[in-house]
């Protein structure tokens, strides 16, 4: 029970209570005896003046042993709970009324009388108890004569042996003994009203451990019970409360991070089956020609040799373009990966960007044309990247476009931002395969495949995302497709 926090808390309460009852209790019973004495002191104070001053002692001014006798009798059976004793000059006991066998000291400190004597209200004072040589408790006193040099005091002790012990006291007060069973009472209420607030408190915490338990034997998964009703606002309810919807939502976060790594591993394996197959064509290609050109060699024609040669070096050169694009690729994925962002004219760089894909585009019968107004803004980018993401989506239209068909590179203005705009008439792309273009070595059903999956899109997507814009594809099958994205303006 202890391991667990409403057992922890459960134990501190009932020790707490256990602590302060007991406290409670013996400050009652001590403030109580305290209170009572000093009550008993002050109502008896004038005691013994009075009845030495009635000279109930001797009619001479003198102490008869015959009048103490008579006094002592009659104190006993008026308030058996007083004690007499006739004191010298030196506070050394002459007489008294209790049994002789009880008394144990056989003179008393002066200093308390004398304090008693000098009218002082500190009360409960405490003097010796003739009947034990430790014990301290409440008197009446005064001197024998009232005036003049003292021979004698008379000592009268308020409370014998009945009070002797706490027991006692609590025995006989019904008071006492009703505010201790009401204190204690109180208590216990206390505490077990404690115990249910407390069980109340935790019983929200003991749930939701058992739901991150859940979770962790679940392998992380949905079925932990985690529902987006039990979402609470911030402002509303308790730390608990806002500790339940921290973790609801920690594990939202950590289910689409373990859906984003699964998605991740498997594009992991289709990128690398996909380098793989794309490495191994151009390789093999580039093997076999070489080898056939050792193998032959002597026997080929002049002709022949140029052919195989060709063949070769364009199949290292696809080499060396897809691994630029994976290392190319590698960087701009990588944390380090800046851009250094300049003032220019978009409208400048389409219009070389197309100038050198103008004999490209001509030898395969595709038009290639820019429109845009003459008063376009400047942009704020790096003028490289946004380059080599034009290239790229130029270089994928012309790829796409039949002969006879046309590019067309588009800019116009948007409230802070320029709009990019490449639109061209070809193959176009199916309406399952739009949403993937942009994927690492994603294939699409197109008609011409001679290109290969390459990772010029998805060089361009991660552009176009450091530059803090979002590249989007509209495509309609034989009609064509357009691919858009927008560029901040200069803020000058």
């Amino acid at each position: 029970m202890t391991r667990s926090l409403y057992g922890k808390l459960a134990l501190v309460w009932l020790l707490l209570f256990c602590a302060v009852g007991l406290l409670y209790t013996l400050l009652t019973v001590f403030t109580t005896g305290m209170y009572q004495q000093e009550v008993n002191q002050k109502l008896n104070r004038s005691l013994a003046r009075n009845i030495v001053a009635d000279q109930l002692l001797s009619s001479q001014g003198e102490v008869s042993p015959y009048a103490l006798k008579e006094l002592f009798h009659l104190l006993m059976v008026v308030n058996p709970s007083i004690e007499m004793y006739l004191l010298d000059a030196n506070g050394i006991i002459t007489n008294f009324s209790a049994p002789p066998e009880k008394v144990k000291r056989s003179s008393v400190s002066l200093d308390p009388i004398q304090n008693f004597l000098a009218q002082t209200d500190a009360f409960p004072i405490l003097g010796d108890d003739p009947r034990d040589a430790s014990r301290k408790k409440v008197f009446s006193a005064a001197p024998i004569p009232l005036s003049g040099e003292p021979t004698g005091y008379l000592y009268i002790v308020l409370g014998g042996e009945e009070y002797d012990s706490v027991v006692d006291m609590l025995r006989r007060s019904y008071i006492l003994r009703l505010s201790v069973w009401t204190a204690l009472t109180g208590l216990l209420f206390a505490l077990l009203a404690g115990l249910f607030l407390f069980n109340m408190l935790t019983r929200r915490l003991t749930k939701l451990a058992l739901t991150m338990e859940t979770f962790a034997k679940n392998d992380f998964s949905a079925s932990a019970g985690v529902l987006p009703q039990d979402l609470i606002p911030e402002r509303q309810g308790d730390e608990i409360d806002r500790l339940r919807t921290t973790f609801h939502r920690m594990v939202q976060r950590i289910l689409q991070q373990v859906a984003t790594l699964k998605q991740t591993d498997v594009l992991r394996r289709e990128l690398v089956a996909n380098v793989s197959h794309d490495l191994r064509t151009p390789l093999a290609s580039l093997h076999g020609y070489l080898e056939t050109l050792l193998m032959k060699e002597g026997t080929l024609t002049q002709e022949e040799h140029r052919t195989f040669l060709d063949i070769a070096l364009k199949q290292s050169e696809r080499l060396r373009e897809l691994v630029g694009e994976l290392f190319e690729l590698a960087r701009l994925d990588s944390r380090e990966a800046s851009i250094q962002r300049e003032e220019f004219s978009i409208a400048e760089l389409v219009q070389d960007v197309c100038q050198k894909f103008q004999l490209t585009v001509a030898n395969k019968g595709i038009a290639l044309n820019s429109n845009f107004p003459s008063d376009l803004p400047f942009v704020e980018a790096d003028i490289g990247l946004i380059e080599r993401a034009l290239e790229n989506i130029i270089q994928n239209a012309a790829r796409y476009t039949a002969a006879g068909g046309t590019i067309v590179v588009s800019l116009s203005p948007k409230p802070g931002s320029v709009m990019v705009c490449v639109y061209d008439t070809g193959c176009g792309i199916e309406a399952h395969d739009l949403p993937y273009i942009f994927d690492r070595f994603y294939k699409a059903n197109r008609e011409d495949q001679s290109g290969g999956a390459g990772l010029g899109l998805a060089i361009t997507k991660r552009i176009i995302e450091l530059h803090g814009s979002t590249i989007r594809a509209e495509s309609s099958p034989n009609v064509g497709t357009s691919i858009s994205f927008e560029l901040a303006t200069a803020r000058s």
